[in-house]
């Protein structure tokens, strides 16, 4: 059998939908690419709702082209073109508060292990590890929750593929959101997306207050928590206020990147916070036409500051087209196949193996 576009698409045909009909017939494939023996489409759905209902299938197809003989590499993601469904109405309850008193610092009912995921500036790629990471352990058999505390920049809704509104039945207490196996909660999900967050202080940590102690975690074996960039507010908040397992700091191997990495490091340090390990991002980039490896931010930088810092190196992530493509359509690469989706497996099964999570 000859591996081309035809092929590809005769196999896909074959893949059929829970309401009816093909991927082809339905007319779901995009961005159809066959390069040697890698595979690489985008299924596009009408809504998301309908793109979130889409994944078994996106995984039958997955393995159905892995089997063909010849093919090295399937990467497939869904996105969504259309509006999702009504939303339900926002929780009755003020979200932005000022912050109620405690006497010192407090757990999550349910949660074993809180895990906060730092980097010292923005643009590293820290939510990005994040979802993937929780994604990642998930897979791995975990209970996992995933806290976006970006409070002025929330990415997580749109890397999940979130578009609803939590519910709060009573008033008091939020109902979270699930997606690819992992129990997420955002401010995002509860303002609008259009209209900037313009909060000082007191309220941030009053909405970290809520999202850490209303909301319905349920048992989790690790919350994991997206912390915004840098060395402000909601990271002092948290550590003080939270009884926390560590932290991980996510840097780029340049220079500026480690310098800001190391403010964090030692941001944690002070808190009394453990550093758990540091993740080097967009370590590497590899051509996907001529296989060329190019350092484009430098290498190695990260792990070689760990060593210096005495803190643990648990891995390098390359600059990747896909981790990306995925992340905007809203299932992390992690939750499908190939080399990116197994880096982040082995970080995963880093720190189960370590006793982490």
């Amino acid at each position: 059998m000859t591996l081309g576009k035809d092929t590809v698409l005769e196999i896909l045909n074959g893949i059929a939908l829970p309401a009816g009909g093909t991927l082809v017939s339905k007319d779901l494939v995009r961005a159809l690419t066959v390069e040697g023996g890698q595979i690489r489409f985008v299924l596009e759905a009408p809504t998301p709702d309908e793109a979130r209902a889409l994944e078994p299938v996106r995984l039958a197809a997955v393995e159905a082209l892995r089997a063909v003989e010849g093919v090295t590499d399937v990467q497939a993601v869904i996105t969504a073109h259309g509006p999702s469904k009504p939303a339900q109405p926002a929780p009755s309850l003020k979200v932005g508060r000022h912050p109620t008193p405690q006497a010192g610092p407090q757990g999550v009912p349910g949660v074993k292990r809180i895990i906060a995921i730092g980097s010292g500036k923005g643009g590293v790629g820290k939510s990005t590890v994040s979802s993937n990471l929780a994604v990642a352990l998930a897979k791995a058999g975990k209970k996992v929750g995933l806290l976006d505390a970006d409070i002025y920049g929330p990415s997580q809704p749109r890397m999940m593929g979130i578009t609803g509104r939590p519910s709060s039945p009573d008033g008091e207490h939020i109902e979270p959101l699930h997606a690819h196996g992992v129990t997420v909660m955002s401010i995002g999900l509860l303002v609008d997306p259009d209209k900037a967050v313009i909060w000082r202080g007191p309220m941030l940590m009053g909405a970290l207050q809520q999202m850490l102690g209303q909301v319905n975690w349920g048992e989790l074996d690790v919350l994991l928590i997206d912390l915004p960039p840098g060395t402000g507010d909601i990271q002092l908040s948290l550590c003080q206020k939270t009884h926390m397992t560590g932290a991980i700091v996510v840097s780029t191997p340049q220079d500026v990147a480690l310098i800001d990495a190391r403010k964090a490091i030692d941001m944690f340090n002070t808190l009394k916070t453990p550093i758990l390990g540091l993740i080097e991002n967009m370590s590497t980039f590899h051509c996907p036409n001529c296989g060329h490896e190019a350092h484009i931010f430098g290498h190695g930088g990260v792990a070689a500051a760990s060593q210096e810092l005495s803190v643990p190196f648990l891995g390098s992530l390359p600059i990747d087209l896909d981790t990306r493509l995925a992340g905007d359509a809203g299932t992390p690469v992690a939750a499908g196949g190939g080399a990116m989706a197994d880096a982040y497996a082995s970080l995963a099964s880093k720190l189960i193996e370590g006793g982490l999570v």
